[in-house]
């Protein structure tokens, strides 16, 4: 005998699936249309949710920029010259193993009066950066690897942070400026983007296209459809800090990533007033990090500078904490005036150390001649013959400027060449 129970559960799945049965029969044309709607809205969500994937490739497919310029082909990548022990040699190597370094062709040379800079000095974890203010996200504070840094944590379109300037906030970017600050990439992330407005989002209007670094190339003016500027370059795509430096002088824009030059563009006719920068991470899943930012006035050229001043007052050359290793976005500067002296056969330089007030003054003047002396065995093992060249240290003694702002010890950490 059926139980009852089983009976009733028969009839109302009869009762409920019949006359769908019999409706797709009798209008089959109906069913097929409902299932194209279906699969339609399928791919529509598909392809929306994709269409960002889409445009990051479009652009890694992209060969060259709008100029037709192939400075930086697809051959083969320049090689990291090694030292003897088999590991990547650094600036001082050059004495031994000659000057054709991977920065031996870097050109770009900051600004010479510093209008902000921030080193993270005395920041604490967890908390927002006390130089900058928010436009929109979440921005702190965070320790990467042993150094304070600023962390974009959920940073999405329209949204990041711009420097705190005291004086007038309305145009702080003269006409001739660089910016210069670290990203850091994580490795095969081709989508991670630090994204650059060259006006204060907090501030003032809209005057520039935006820019967008990625781990291995630049985009200027993707908003517009074209890309004028955009280098494919051999960077590689591991995990690591990138040096991004910009140049501005009066209507020409140049950008580079590490050594290499990704952006010239000759003839910008906007107006840059202010600088607001964010790292896209709107997942909150990237490591979205930058560090050692620094904006400057002037783009003179080091020639001018010699001849208007006879001498070179050069705050780019940098060097790691407390001690005498030139950095490699300091070779910027060194080439040029390697080139200058080369170019200008009479020409003599006294190489002159200075430290800001910070720490021992002993110390600070034994550093300063060590640098000093440093920057001469650069020189040298770059062609520059000794005869040439003398140095000395002069460390806390000749400051440029007031040591109680980061911005004023910038300024006073600096190497000038003085004219012989």
């Amino acid at each position: 005998m059926k139980h009852p129970v089983f009976s009733w559960w028969i009839i109302c799945v009869v009762y409920i699936f019949l006359p769908l049965c019999i409706n797709a029969q009798i209008n089959p044309d109906r069913l097929l249309r409902n299932a194209r709607n279906r699969a339609e809205r399928n791919v529509e969500q598909r392809a929306e949710e994709r269409v960002d994937q889409a445009i990051d490739k479009a652009l890694d497919d992209l060969q060259q920029d709008s100029e037709g310029n192939d400075e930086f082909s697809e051959e083969d990548p320049l090689p990291v010259q090694e030292n003897e022990n088999g590991e990547p040699a650094t600036v001082m190597d050059i004495e031994e193993s000659g000057p054709e370094l991977i920065w031996s062709a870097f050109d770009f040379v900051p600004g010479d009066v510093i209008i902000f800079e921030d080193l993270l000095e005395g920041e604490r974890n967890g908390e927002f950066p006390s130089k900058w203010d928010l436009v929109a996200g979440t921005v702190e504070n965070a320790n990467f690897g042993g150094e304070n840094v600023i962390f974009f944590r959920r940073v999405t379109s329209r949204q990041g942070i711009v420097p705190l300037i005291k004086d007038d906030p309305s145009d702080y970017l003269p006409d001739a400026f660089t910016i210069e600050f670290d990203a850091y990439f994580e490795a095969g992330v081709h989508n991670q983007t630090y994204n650059v407005n060259f006006y204060d989002m907090k501030n003032h209007r809209r005057t520039m296209p935006e820019l967008r670094l990625y781990i291995n190339k630049a985009v200027y003016d993707r908003s517009e459809g074209h890309y004028p500027g955009v280098r494919r370059t051999h960077i590689d795509d591991e995990a690591k800090w990138r040096r991004v430096s910009i140049s501005f002088n009066e209507r020409s824009l140049k950008v580079y990533l590490d050594e290499t030059r990704l952006i010239n563009i000759p003839n910008i006719t906007d107006n840059p007033t202010g600088f607001t920068i964010r790292g896209n991470n709107p997942q909150g899943n990237l490591q979205s990090f930058i560090k050692n930012i620094r904006i400057a006035k002037g783009a003179v050229p080091l020639y001018d500078r010699y001849l208007s001043d006879g001498r070179i007052i050069a705050n780019g050359i940098r060097f790691d904490v407390n001690k005498s290793t030139i950095r490699p976005e300091s070779m910027g500067v060194i080439n040029e005036i390697v080139k200058l002296m080369n170019d200008h056969p009479d020409l003599r330089f006294n190489i002159e150390g200075h430290t800001d007030s910070d720490g021992n003054p002993e110390n600070n003047q034994l550093l300063s001649e060590q640098r000093a002396e440093a920057v001469m065995k650069q020189m040298v093992a770059m062609g520059i013959s000794s005869s040439r060249l003398t140095f000395t240290g002069h460390g806390q003694n000749r400051p440029l400027a007031p040591n109680d702002t980061q911005e004023g010890k910038a300024q006073n950490r600096r190497v000038e060449f003085v004219k012989l």
